[in-house]
Protein backbone atom coordinates (compact mmCIF):
# COMPACT_ATOMS: atom_id res chain seq x y z
CA UNK A 1 0.00 0.00 0.00
CA UNK A 2 1.43 3.34 -0.58
CA UNK A 3 1.36 5.48 2.06
CA UNK A 4 -0.38 8.98 1.28
CA UNK A 5 1.39 12.59 1.05
CA UNK A 6 -0.91 15.49 1.95
CA UNK A 7 1.65 17.60 0.39
CA UNK A 8 0.82 16.29 -3.35
CA UNK A 9 -2.25 17.47 -2.76
CA UNK A 10 -1.24 20.57 -1.85
CA UNK A 11 1.54 20.86 -4.62
CA UNK A 12 -1.11 19.92 -7.31
CA UNK A 13 -3.48 22.61 -6.55
CA UNK A 14 -0.38 25.55 -6.47
CA UNK A 15 -0.54 26.16 -10.14
CA UNK A 16 -4.13 26.23 -10.49
CA UNK A 17 -4.48 28.85 -7.43
CA UNK A 18 -1.74 31.15 -9.21
CA UNK A 19 -3.87 31.14 -12.33
CA UNK A 20 -6.73 31.80 -10.44
CA UNK A 21 -5.25 34.67 -8.89
CA UNK A 22 -3.77 36.01 -12.15
CA UNK A 23 -6.81 36.35 -14.05
CA UNK A 24 -8.76 37.59 -10.69
CA UNK A 25 -6.14 40.68 -10.86
CA UNK A 26 -6.65 40.83 -14.87
CA UNK A 27 -10.08 40.99 -13.93
CA UNK A 28 -10.95 38.48 -16.51
CA UNK A 29 -14.24 36.88 -14.76
CA UNK A 30 -14.52 33.32 -13.04
CA UNK A 31 -14.11 31.40 -16.01
CA UNK A 32 -10.84 30.74 -15.66
CA UNK A 33 -11.50 28.58 -12.39
CA UNK A 34 -13.19 26.33 -14.36
CA UNK A 35 -10.09 26.08 -16.90
CA UNK A 36 -8.80 22.53 -17.85
CA UNK A 37 -5.22 21.39 -17.47
CA UNK A 38 -4.54 21.52 -21.66
CA UNK A 39 -3.37 24.93 -23.85
CA UNK A 40 -7.06 25.05 -25.85
CA UNK A 41 -8.89 25.38 -22.43
CA UNK A 42 -6.26 27.75 -21.16
CA UNK A 43 -6.40 29.79 -24.14
CA UNK A 44 -10.21 29.82 -23.68
CA UNK A 45 -10.07 30.89 -20.19
CA UNK A 46 -7.48 33.87 -20.63
CA UNK A 47 -9.52 35.12 -23.66
CA UNK A 48 -11.79 38.28 -22.28
CA UNK A 49 -15.24 38.53 -23.70
CA UNK A 50 -16.13 41.61 -25.37
CA UNK A 51 -18.39 42.54 -22.42
CA UNK A 52 -15.32 41.72 -20.44
CA UNK A 53 -12.86 44.14 -22.30
CA UNK A 54 -15.57 46.87 -22.20
CA UNK A 55 -16.14 46.96 -18.67
CA UNK A 56 -12.69 46.59 -17.88
CA UNK A 57 -11.99 49.45 -20.11
CA UNK A 58 -14.71 51.30 -18.40
CA UNK A 59 -13.61 50.69 -14.95
CA UNK A 60 -9.76 51.83 -15.07
CA UNK A 61 -10.18 55.49 -14.84
CA UNK A 62 -12.03 59.05 -15.11
CA UNK A 63 -9.02 60.76 -17.23
CA UNK A 64 -11.47 61.21 -20.22
CA UNK A 65 -14.25 62.84 -17.79
CA UNK A 66 -11.91 64.97 -15.87
CA UNK A 67 -10.36 66.31 -18.99
CA UNK A 68 -14.16 66.82 -20.51
CA UNK A 69 -15.26 69.00 -17.29
CA UNK A 70 -12.23 70.26 -15.49
CA UNK A 71 -11.42 73.38 -17.48
CA UNK A 72 -15.15 74.09 -16.79
CA UNK A 73 -13.95 74.69 -12.48
CA UNK A 74 -12.86 77.75 -11.22
CA UNK A 75 -11.31 78.78 -8.19
CA UNK A 76 -12.83 81.49 -6.11
CA UNK A 77 -10.63 84.05 -4.44
CA UNK A 78 -12.76 86.14 -1.81
CA UNK A 79 -12.36 89.91 -0.94
CA UNK A 80 -14.05 90.58 2.71
CA UNK A 81 -14.63 93.21 5.18
CA UNK A 82 -13.07 92.18 8.24
CA UNK A 83 -16.04 93.29 10.37
CA UNK A 84 -18.02 91.51 8.34
CA UNK A 85 -16.11 88.32 7.83
CA UNK A 86 -17.37 85.44 9.26
CA UNK A 87 -15.69 82.02 10.13
CA UNK A 88 -15.78 80.18 7.18
CA UNK A 89 -15.53 76.80 8.57
CA UNK A 90 -18.28 78.00 11.49
CA UNK A 91 -21.15 75.17 11.32
CA UNK A 92 -23.77 77.43 9.97
CA UNK A 93 -26.79 76.59 12.59
CA UNK A 94 -29.16 79.25 11.20
CA UNK A 95 -33.30 78.85 12.45
CA UNK A 96 -36.08 79.27 10.15
CA UNK A 97 -40.09 79.50 11.40
CA UNK A 98 -41.19 77.32 8.76
CA UNK A 99 -39.00 74.87 9.66
CA UNK A 100 -38.66 74.82 13.74
CA UNK A 101 -35.80 74.28 15.44
CA UNK A 102 -32.91 72.56 14.13
CA UNK A 103 -31.44 69.52 16.14
CA UNK A 104 -28.61 67.27 16.60
CA UNK A 105 -26.80 65.35 18.70
CA UNK A 106 -25.06 67.38 21.54
CA UNK A 107 -21.22 68.72 21.08
CA UNK A 108 -21.89 67.45 16.84
CA UNK A 109 -21.78 70.60 15.49
CA UNK A 110 -18.20 71.71 15.99
CA UNK A 111 -17.75 68.25 13.52
CA UNK A 112 -19.90 69.90 10.75
CA UNK A 113 -17.86 72.26 8.87
CA UNK A 114 -18.33 74.43 5.58
CA UNK A 115 -15.64 74.57 4.09
CA UNK A 116 -14.30 77.61 2.76
CA UNK A 117 -10.75 78.58 3.11
CA UNK A 118 -9.51 81.47 5.09
CA UNK A 119 -6.21 83.07 3.67
CA UNK A 120 -3.62 83.67 5.74
CA UNK A 121 -1.57 87.07 5.51
CA UNK A 122 0.01 87.45 2.06
CA UNK A 123 3.84 86.21 3.50
CA UNK A 124 5.70 89.29 1.62
CA UNK A 125 3.31 91.96 3.24
CA UNK A 126 6.01 93.78 6.00
CA UNK A 127 5.55 92.28 9.51
CA UNK A 128 4.46 95.50 10.93
CA UNK A 129 1.56 95.92 8.69
CA UNK A 130 0.24 92.57 8.77
CA UNK A 131 -3.41 92.07 10.74
CA UNK A 132 -3.91 96.29 10.83
CA UNK A 133 -5.55 96.23 7.10
CA UNK A 134 -9.15 95.93 7.37
CA UNK A 135 -10.51 92.99 4.62
CA UNK A 136 -9.64 89.25 5.24
CA UNK A 137 -9.08 86.78 2.19
CA UNK A 138 -10.84 83.45 1.65
CA UNK A 139 -10.68 81.05 -1.30
CA UNK A 140 -13.51 78.47 -2.14
CA UNK A 141 -14.36 76.48 -5.64
CA UNK A 142 -16.78 77.15 -8.58
CA UNK A 143 -18.27 75.96 -11.92
CA UNK A 144 -19.26 77.59 -15.38
CA UNK A 145 -22.92 76.76 -16.33
CA UNK A 146 -23.15 78.96 -18.68
CA UNK A 147 -20.29 79.90 -22.06
CA UNK A 148 -21.53 83.61 -21.32
CA UNK A 149 -19.80 83.24 -17.66
CA UNK A 150 -22.43 82.57 -15.11
CA UNK A 151 -20.29 80.39 -12.61
CA UNK A 152 -22.12 78.66 -9.39
CA UNK A 153 -20.71 78.49 -6.00
CA UNK A 154 -21.83 78.39 -2.00
CA UNK A 155 -23.46 81.51 -0.69
CA UNK A 156 -20.60 80.85 2.66
CA UNK A 157 -17.76 81.64 0.02
CA UNK A 158 -18.96 85.06 -1.31
CA UNK A 159 -20.68 85.94 1.80
CA UNK A 160 -19.97 89.46 2.81
CA UNK A 161 -17.62 89.74 -0.43
CA UNK A 162 -16.21 92.68 -1.15
CA UNK A 163 -14.53 91.71 -4.59
CA UNK A 164 -14.80 88.75 -6.16
CA UNK A 165 -12.07 87.02 -8.52
CA UNK A 166 -12.13 83.66 -10.34
CA UNK A 167 -8.80 81.48 -11.70
CA UNK A 168 -9.87 79.44 -14.36
CA UNK A 169 -8.02 75.91 -15.16
CA UNK A 170 -5.63 77.60 -17.84
CA UNK A 171 -4.29 80.31 -14.91
CA UNK A 172 -5.91 82.89 -16.02
CA UNK A 173 -8.08 85.69 -13.84
CA UNK A 174 -11.06 87.41 -14.04
CA UNK A 175 -13.22 89.69 -12.27
CA UNK A 176 -16.74 88.34 -11.06
CA UNK A 177 -19.56 90.02 -10.04
CA UNK A 178 -22.30 87.97 -7.19
CA UNK A 179 -25.55 88.05 -9.32
CA UNK A 180 -27.50 86.80 -6.54
CA UNK A 181 -27.52 84.54 -3.30
CA UNK A 182 -29.55 82.36 -1.30
CA UNK A 183 -28.52 81.33 2.45
CA UNK A 184 -31.24 78.88 2.99
CA UNK A 185 -29.86 76.47 -0.08
CA UNK A 186 -26.57 78.06 0.78
CA UNK A 187 -25.77 78.73 -3.24
CA UNK A 188 -25.04 81.81 -4.97
CA UNK A 189 -24.74 82.36 -8.47
CA UNK A 190 -21.40 84.53 -10.24
CA UNK A 191 -21.23 86.37 -13.50
CA UNK A 192 -18.27 87.03 -15.41
CA UNK A 193 -18.25 89.36 -18.44
CA UNK A 194 -15.69 89.86 -21.27
CA UNK A 195 -16.30 86.29 -22.83
CA UNK A 196 -18.98 84.44 -24.77
CA UNK A 197 -17.00 80.96 -24.62
CA UNK A 198 -16.47 79.71 -21.39
CA UNK A 199 -15.88 75.94 -20.96
CA UNK A 200 -19.41 74.87 -18.72
CA UNK A 201 -20.73 71.72 -17.24
CA UNK A 202 -24.73 70.64 -16.88
CA UNK A 203 -26.53 69.74 -14.45
CA UNK A 204 -27.31 66.63 -14.20
CA UNK A 205 -31.66 65.71 -15.03
CA UNK A 206 -31.85 62.87 -13.29
CA UNK A 207 -31.67 61.68 -9.18
CA UNK A 208 -28.04 59.39 -8.45
CA UNK A 209 -28.45 56.62 -7.06
CA UNK A 210 -26.28 55.25 -3.99
CA UNK A 211 -23.21 53.70 -4.75
CA UNK A 212 -22.92 55.43 -8.14
CA UNK A 213 -19.43 56.61 -8.98
CA UNK A 214 -18.75 60.29 -7.66
CA UNK A 215 -16.12 62.58 -9.12
CA UNK A 216 -15.19 65.82 -6.86
CA UNK A 217 -13.80 68.92 -8.76
CA UNK A 218 -12.33 71.78 -6.36
CA UNK A 219 -9.66 74.07 -5.15
CA UNK A 220 -8.64 72.18 -1.87
CA UNK A 221 -6.08 74.44 0.43
CA UNK A 222 -5.93 76.88 -2.52
CA UNK A 223 -3.97 74.13 -4.54
CA UNK A 224 -6.61 74.56 -7.76
CA UNK A 225 -7.87 71.84 -9.87
CA UNK A 226 -7.43 68.84 -7.40
CA UNK A 227 -9.99 65.63 -8.55
CA UNK A 228 -10.89 63.31 -6.27
CA UNK A 229 -13.49 60.04 -6.71
CA UNK A 230 -15.67 57.69 -4.40
CA UNK A 231 -19.01 56.96 -4.57
CA UNK A 232 -22.25 58.67 -3.21
CA UNK A 233 -22.72 57.03 0.25
CA UNK A 234 -26.40 58.14 1.00
CA UNK A 235 -29.02 60.60 -0.01
CA UNK A 236 -31.59 63.18 2.22
CA UNK A 237 -29.29 63.44 4.40
CA UNK A 238 -30.31 66.52 7.39
CA UNK A 239 -27.57 68.17 9.06
CA UNK A 240 -29.07 70.68 11.15
CA UNK A 241 -28.07 73.22 8.26
CA UNK A 242 -31.37 75.05 6.77
CA UNK A 243 -35.16 74.08 6.69
CA UNK A 244 -34.45 72.49 3.33
CA UNK A 245 -31.66 70.39 3.57
CA UNK A 246 -31.18 67.26 1.60
CA UNK A 247 -28.15 66.54 1.32
CA UNK A 248 -26.47 63.58 -0.78
CA UNK A 249 -23.79 61.98 0.86
CA UNK A 250 -20.32 61.45 -0.72
CA UNK A 251 -16.84 59.66 0.25
CA UNK A 252 -14.84 61.67 -2.32
CA UNK A 253 -12.35 63.34 -0.24
CA UNK A 254 -13.04 67.39 -0.06
CA UNK A 255 -11.26 69.44 1.61
CA UNK A 256 -11.37 73.56 3.02
CA UNK A 257 -11.48 75.03 -0.17
CA UNK A 258 -13.47 72.73 -2.19
CA UNK A 259 -16.72 74.31 -1.20
CA UNK A 260 -19.02 75.43 -3.89
CA UNK A 261 -17.33 72.59 -6.13
CA UNK A 262 -18.88 70.43 -8.69
CA UNK A 263 -19.63 66.83 -7.92
CA UNK A 264 -19.83 64.58 -11.23
CA UNK A 265 -21.38 61.08 -12.02
CA UNK A 266 -18.95 58.82 -14.54
CA UNK A 267 -20.53 60.59 -17.66
CA UNK A 268 -19.54 64.60 -16.18
CA UNK A 269 -22.95 65.55 -15.24
CA UNK A 270 -23.07 67.41 -12.09
CA UNK A 271 -25.08 65.61 -9.99
CA UNK A 272 -24.30 68.06 -6.95
CA UNK A 273 -22.63 71.27 -5.04
CA UNK A 274 -20.51 70.43 -2.69
CA UNK A 275 -20.60 72.58 0.67
CA UNK A 276 -19.66 70.69 3.80
CA UNK A 277 -17.72 67.86 5.37
CA UNK A 278 -18.31 65.93 8.94
CA UNK A 279 -14.71 66.36 10.09
CA UNK A 280 -13.73 65.73 13.87
CA UNK A 281 -10.25 67.49 12.74
CA UNK A 282 -11.26 69.80 9.92
CA UNK A 283 -9.63 67.59 6.86
CA UNK A 284 -11.48 64.60 5.25
CA UNK A 285 -12.84 62.05 6.82
CA UNK A 286 -14.95 60.57 3.95
CA UNK A 287 -17.79 62.40 5.13
CA UNK A 288 -18.74 65.17 2.84
CA UNK A 289 -22.56 66.71 1.80
CA UNK A 290 -23.41 67.84 -1.53
CA UNK A 291 -26.52 70.10 -2.48
CA UNK A 292 -28.60 67.98 -5.24
CA UNK A 293 -28.60 69.23 -9.01
CA UNK A 294 -32.24 69.85 -8.65
CA UNK A 295 -32.06 72.20 -5.80
CA UNK A 296 -29.42 73.43 -7.65
CA UNK A 297 -31.11 74.40 -10.87
CA UNK A 298 -34.38 75.55 -9.07
CA UNK A 299 -32.41 78.06 -6.94
CA UNK A 300 -29.68 79.26 -9.54
CA UNK A 301 -33.19 79.89 -12.20
CA UNK A 302 -34.35 82.24 -9.75
CA UNK A 303 -30.82 83.94 -8.87
CA UNK A 304 -30.55 84.44 -12.21
CA UNK A 305 -34.01 85.93 -13.12
CA UNK A 306 -34.17 88.72 -9.94
CA UNK A 307 -31.33 87.96 -7.92
CA UNK A 308 -33.16 86.68 -5.11
CA UNK A 309 -35.32 83.27 -3.85
CA UNK A 310 -39.02 83.44 -3.83
CA UNK A 311 -40.65 80.76 -1.37
CA UNK A 312 -43.89 80.58 -0.06
CA UNK A 313 -44.96 80.47 3.81
CA UNK A 314 -47.52 79.39 5.89
CA UNK A 315 -45.42 81.12 8.91
CA UNK A 316 -45.50 78.25 11.54
CA UNK A 317 -42.74 76.94 13.80
CA UNK A 318 -42.39 72.73 13.16
CA UNK A 319 -40.96 70.14 14.69
CA UNK A 320 -40.77 66.65 13.69
CA UNK A 321 -43.47 63.90 15.38
CA UNK A 322 -41.28 61.63 17.81
CA UNK A 323 -42.75 58.11 19.16
CA UNK A 324 -42.94 59.49 22.10
CA UNK A 325 -44.79 62.85 20.98
CA UNK A 326 -47.00 60.59 18.64
CA UNK A 327 -48.01 58.67 22.23
CA UNK A 328 -48.69 61.46 23.69
CA UNK A 329 -51.57 62.79 20.95
CA UNK A 330 -52.73 59.29 20.78
CA UNK A 331 -50.87 58.72 17.07
CA UNK A 332 -50.98 55.17 15.32
CA UNK A 333 -48.08 56.31 13.51
CA UNK A 334 -45.30 59.42 14.08
CA UNK A 335 -45.35 60.80 11.27
CA UNK A 336 -46.29 64.35 9.54
CA UNK A 337 -45.82 67.71 11.16
CA UNK A 338 -46.11 69.10 14.51
CA UNK A 339 -47.47 72.85 14.82
CA UNK A 340 -45.44 74.21 17.43
CA UNK A 341 -46.21 77.55 17.65
CA UNK A 342 -48.21 79.61 14.47
CA UNK A 343 -46.97 83.62 14.06
CA UNK A 344 -49.16 85.95 14.72
CA UNK A 345 -50.99 87.49 11.25
CA UNK A 346 -48.91 84.69 8.92
CA UNK A 347 -51.29 82.47 6.88
CA UNK A 348 -51.72 79.92 9.22
CA UNK A 349 -52.89 81.55 12.20
CA UNK A 350 -55.46 83.67 9.54
CA UNK A 351 -56.53 80.10 8.40
CA UNK A 352 -57.23 78.95 11.89
CA UNK A 353 -54.22 76.43 12.05
CA UNK A 354 -53.44 76.07 16.19
CA UNK A 355 -50.63 74.99 18.33
CA UNK A 356 -50.40 71.32 18.46
CA UNK A 357 -51.75 70.40 15.11
CA UNK A 358 -50.50 67.63 13.42
CA UNK A 359 -50.39 68.29 9.65
CA UNK A 360 -49.86 65.07 7.83
CA UNK A 361 -51.20 66.67 4.09
CA UNK A 362 -50.59 69.33 1.73
CA UNK A 363 -53.04 68.96 -1.38
CA UNK A 364 -53.63 65.85 -0.07
CA UNK A 365 -49.48 64.49 -0.50
CA UNK A 366 -48.80 62.76 2.41
CA UNK A 367 -46.30 64.92 4.93
CA UNK A 368 -43.91 62.45 6.76
CA UNK A 369 -42.14 65.06 8.45
CA UNK A 370 -41.26 68.42 9.03
CA UNK A 371 -38.95 68.79 6.80
CA UNK A 372 -40.74 67.42 4.27
CA UNK A 373 -43.97 69.67 4.52
CA UNK A 374 -41.32 72.71 4.98
CA UNK A 375 -39.94 71.28 1.03
CA UNK A 376 -43.52 71.24 -0.12
CA UNK A 377 -44.84 74.63 0.89
CA UNK A 378 -41.51 76.39 -0.05
CA UNK A 379 -41.75 74.98 -3.85
CA UNK A 380 -45.13 76.30 -4.11
CA UNK A 381 -46.48 79.76 -5.79
CA UNK A 382 -46.86 82.34 -2.96
CA UNK A 383 -50.58 83.37 -4.26
CA UNK A 384 -51.89 80.22 -3.83
CA UNK A 385 -54.43 77.99 -1.55
CA UNK A 386 -53.03 75.08 -0.35
CA UNK A 387 -55.50 72.21 1.25
CA UNK A 388 -53.46 71.20 4.55
CA UNK A 389 -54.68 67.97 6.01
CA UNK A 390 -54.91 68.31 10.18
CA UNK A 391 -55.15 66.17 13.12
CA UNK A 392 -56.37 67.89 15.76
CA UNK A 393 -58.20 66.18 18.74
CA UNK A 394 -57.80 63.04 17.08
CA UNK A 395 -59.96 64.00 13.86
CA UNK A 396 -58.75 64.57 10.77
CA UNK A 397 -59.89 67.85 8.99
CA UNK A 398 -58.61 69.98 5.93
CA UNK A 399 -57.91 73.85 6.32
CA UNK A 400 -57.54 75.85 3.17
CA UNK A 401 -54.36 78.21 3.99
CA UNK A 402 -53.86 80.82 1.47
CA UNK A 403 -50.35 80.83 0.75
CA UNK A 404 -47.75 84.19 1.09
CA UNK A 405 -44.20 85.07 0.47
CA UNK A 406 -41.49 84.48 2.67
CA UNK A 407 -40.48 88.16 4.34
CA UNK A 408 -37.07 88.52 3.15
CA UNK A 409 -36.51 90.76 5.88
CA UNK A 410 -37.37 87.78 8.20
CA UNK A 411 -34.48 87.60 10.93
CA UNK A 412 -34.40 85.07 13.32
CA UNK A 413 -35.74 86.12 17.08
CA UNK A 414 -33.15 85.73 19.62
CA UNK A 415 -34.67 86.69 22.86
CA UNK A 416 -31.70 87.79 25.64
CA UNK A 417 -32.70 86.37 29.15
CA UNK A 418 -31.28 87.43 32.67
CA UNK A 419 -29.93 85.29 34.41
CA UNK A 420 -31.53 84.04 36.83
CA UNK A 421 -29.56 82.77 40.32
CA UNK A 422 -32.92 82.20 42.40
CA UNK A 423 -34.43 78.67 41.92
CA UNK A 424 -37.60 77.06 43.39
CA UNK A 425 -39.13 73.97 42.15
CA UNK A 426 -37.41 71.03 41.70
CA UNK A 427 -38.94 68.25 39.72
CA UNK A 428 -37.32 65.30 40.79
CA UNK A 429 -35.86 62.50 38.46
CA UNK A 430 -36.75 65.17 35.73
CA UNK A 431 -33.94 66.65 36.29
CA UNK A 432 -35.34 70.40 36.37
CA UNK A 433 -35.34 73.04 38.18
CA UNK A 434 -38.01 75.56 37.62
CA UNK A 435 -39.24 79.07 38.81
CA UNK A 436 -41.48 81.78 37.63
CA UNK A 437 -41.13 83.40 34.62
CA UNK A 438 -40.21 87.17 35.93
CA UNK A 439 -41.82 90.56 33.57
CA UNK A 440 -45.07 92.25 33.70
CA UNK A 441 -46.67 90.07 31.54
CA UNK A 442 -44.33 87.09 31.81
CA UNK A 443 -45.92 83.68 30.90
CA UNK A 444 -44.60 80.07 31.64
CA UNK A 445 -41.97 78.64 34.13
CA UNK A 446 -38.91 79.31 33.84
CA UNK A 447 -36.36 76.55 33.59
CA UNK A 448 -32.99 77.70 35.67
CA UNK A 449 -31.17 74.54 36.39
CA UNK A 450 -31.11 71.05 34.56
CA UNK A 451 -29.13 67.90 36.01
CA UNK A 452 -27.26 66.79 32.78
CA UNK A 453 -27.93 62.65 33.57
CA UNK A 454 -31.63 63.82 33.48
CA UNK A 455 -34.35 62.57 30.89
CA UNK A 456 -34.71 66.85 30.39
CA UNK A 457 -31.74 67.34 29.42
CA UNK A 458 -31.40 64.17 26.86
CA UNK A 459 -34.31 65.93 25.47
CA UNK A 460 -32.57 69.14 24.61
CA UNK A 461 -33.57 71.38 28.09
CA UNK A 462 -31.43 73.98 28.85
CA UNK A 463 -30.99 76.65 31.41
CA UNK A 464 -33.10 79.79 30.08
CA UNK A 465 -36.36 77.24 28.36
CA UNK A 466 -39.67 78.55 29.40
CA UNK A 467 -42.43 75.78 29.59
CA UNK A 468 -45.31 77.45 28.66
CA UNK A 469 -47.82 74.31 28.65
CA UNK A 470 -47.58 70.88 30.31
CA UNK A 471 -50.31 67.94 28.56
CA UNK A 472 -52.03 71.30 27.01
CA UNK A 473 -52.52 73.55 29.75
CA UNK A 474 -51.06 76.65 30.60
CA UNK A 475 -48.79 76.89 33.41
CA UNK A 476 -47.42 79.66 35.78
CA UNK A 477 -45.49 78.04 38.35
CA UNK A 478 -43.72 74.79 39.38
CA UNK A 479 -46.49 73.28 41.34
CA UNK A 480 -48.89 73.97 37.91
CA UNK A 481 -46.03 71.36 36.31
CA UNK A 482 -45.61 69.28 39.27
CA UNK A 483 -49.58 68.86 39.52
CA UNK A 484 -49.90 67.95 35.52
CA UNK A 485 -47.66 65.63 35.70
CA UNK A 486 -49.06 63.64 38.61
CA UNK A 487 -52.44 63.82 37.10
CA UNK A 488 -50.86 62.86 33.70
CA UNK A 489 -49.12 59.74 35.72
CA UNK A 490 -52.46 59.03 37.52
CA UNK A 491 -54.64 59.16 34.15
CA UNK A 492 -52.08 56.04 32.90
CA UNK A 493 -49.88 58.41 30.30
CA UNK A 494 -46.20 57.39 29.67
CA UNK A 495 -45.39 60.48 28.06
CA UNK A 496 -46.57 63.71 28.60
CA UNK A 497 -46.21 66.85 26.50
CA UNK A 498 -44.79 69.49 27.17
CA UNK A 499 -44.55 73.50 25.02
CA UNK A 500 -41.12 75.09 25.36
CA UNK A 501 -39.86 78.19 24.32
CA UNK A 502 -36.40 78.84 23.70
CA UNK A 503 -33.92 80.72 22.01
CA UNK A 504 -34.33 78.85 19.06
CA UNK A 505 -38.35 79.00 19.22
CA UNK A 506 -40.75 77.31 20.39
CA UNK A 507 -41.32 73.46 20.22
CA UNK A 508 -43.11 70.75 21.93
CA UNK A 509 -41.42 67.89 23.79
CA UNK A 510 -42.77 64.88 25.60
CA UNK A 511 -40.89 63.53 28.52
CA UNK A 512 -41.67 60.32 30.60
CA UNK A 513 -44.37 60.73 33.20
CA UNK A 514 -43.56 57.84 35.04
CA UNK A 515 -40.38 59.40 36.35
CA UNK A 516 -41.60 63.12 37.78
Amino acid sequence: MTAHDPAAGRRKLLPARRLALLASVAGLGAAVLFAGPGANGLRDALAPSAATAQTTQRIAGFADVVAKVKPAVVSVRVKMNDEKTRGMTGFNDDNDEESGPRSMPPGMEQFFRRFGMPMPNTPNTPRGERGQRNFSMSQGSGFFISADGYVVTNNHVVSNAKTVEITTDDGKSYDAKVVGSDAKTDLALLKVDGRSDFPFVTLNGTKPRIGDWVIAVGNPFGLGGTVTAGIISADGRDIGSGPYDDFIQIDAPVNRGNSGGPAFDANGNVIGVTTAIFSPSGGSVGIGFAIPADTVKNVVAQLKDGGHVTRAWIGVQIQPVTKDIADSLGLKEAEGALVAEPQPDAPAAKAGIKAGDVIVSVNGQVVKDARGLAKMVAGMNPDSTVELGVLRDGARQIVPVKLAQFPEDQKQAKTSRDQRDQSSGETGALGLTLAPADGAGAKGVVVTGVNPNGPAAERGFRPGDIILEVAGKPVSSPNDVRKAMDDARSGGKNTVLMRVKSEQGTRFVALPAGKA
